[in-house]
């Protein structure tokens, strides 16, 4: 019996005693432990619980693997106790199937023919702008489409080159710096509203034709419709929605960390703070949201555990 079987069949022991039936962790933790094991790991593990929790055949979308991830979440907390080095899975790693879509993930291609596409499509040369320069912003921030169409004049500051985002989504406000080039991008769009649109109505950054600020029902059905012209994810089961751009900020920013060797996980929260995410646990859910992210988490885990080996 290897040392993680022993934990495991105490934490049973212990749940037992307490009056828990534990039907999901008595079956589904000997194969995790297995798992763990044939890994040659030594505790748990975010990337390690993700990957059993994934595997080939299991349906991760529906059931199966949140419950999984329950299951680990209570016995990592149990070996927490004695081994410092475990990794307790956050909450809303692998929601259910009620919350969770897989999304779609744009390519910098894709980004660029759907601003190209609101750029030379479009006969009002404002409307046209402001299209081109709210997906830019949104792909390269990861912002949410309602931070964006809340933004007023004064709260982007090219000076300092970052936005204020007043206010958002669990009530806080947050500073969001931009990459030169994006700020760039803003201000020139800027200068062309100025002067196509000298005497706007509201003091919202992007204008509308009615000199107002835009509306969410009315850019998520402009999206739509640049999307099916241009045929960008045409051929991809999970159709492109604008919430996407976000999400693929996100992944494009853990596979940019991965790819250079940075510590993801230390790094985390600074990009849970930057997407404006009420706790790290909900940047967690991105490490599940593309294969390539995936694949690449697992080269770190097996790379760290051969550096560990005598």
């Amino acid at each position: 019996m290897s040392a993680l079987e022993q934990s495991l069949a105490e934490y049973l022991q212990l749940r037992h005693s307490l009056g828990h039936e534990l039907a999901d962790a008595g079956r589904l933790l000997p194969s995790f432990v297995a798992y763990l094991d044939a890994h040659e790991a030594t505790t748990v593990t975010i990337e390690a619980a993700l990957g059993w929790a994934q595997q080939p055949g299991t349906d991760t979308v529906s059931t199966v693997g949140p419950r999984r991830m329950t299951a680990v979440r209570g016995f990592a907390r149990y070996l927490s106790g004695t081994i410092a080095e475990t990794q307790i899975p956050p909450v809303g790693l692998m929601p259910s199937r009620q919350r969770w879509r897989q999304p779609f993930i744009y390519s910098p291609t894709d980004i660029t023919t759907l601003m190209n596409q609101a750029r030379t499509s479009m006969t009002s040369p404002l409307r046209a702008a402001t299209y081109e320069a709210l997906i830019g912003l949104l792909a390269s921030s990861g912002l949410r489409i309602g931070e964006a169409i809340k933004l007023d004049r004064d709260d982007v500051d090219g000076t300092q080159g970052v936005l204020l985002i007043r206010e958002s989504k669990f009530g806080k406000s947050r500073l969001v710096p931009l990459h030169p080039s994006s700020m760039q991008a803003l201000q020139d769009y800027a200068a062309l509203r100025d002067k196509l649109q000298p005497r706007p109505t509201e003091p919202s950054f992007f204008v509308s034709l009615t000199r107002k600020r835009l509306l969410y029902a009315v850019v998520c059905p402009t999206f739509r419709q640049l999307v099916n012209t241009t045929g960008v994810g045409a051929d991809s089961p999970h159709p492109p929605r604008l919430h996407d751009l976000r999400h693929s900020f996100a992944v494009r920013t853990l596979l940019r960390w991965y790819r250079s060797g940075q510590d993801v996980q230390a790094r985390i929260p600074s990009l849970s703070t930057y997407l404006g995410h009420r706790e790290p646990s909900s940047t967690f859910w991105y490490l599940s949201a593309a294969p390539e992210l995936l694949a690449l988490a697992a080269a770190r885990q097996d790379s760290t555990r051969l550096e560990a080996q005598p």
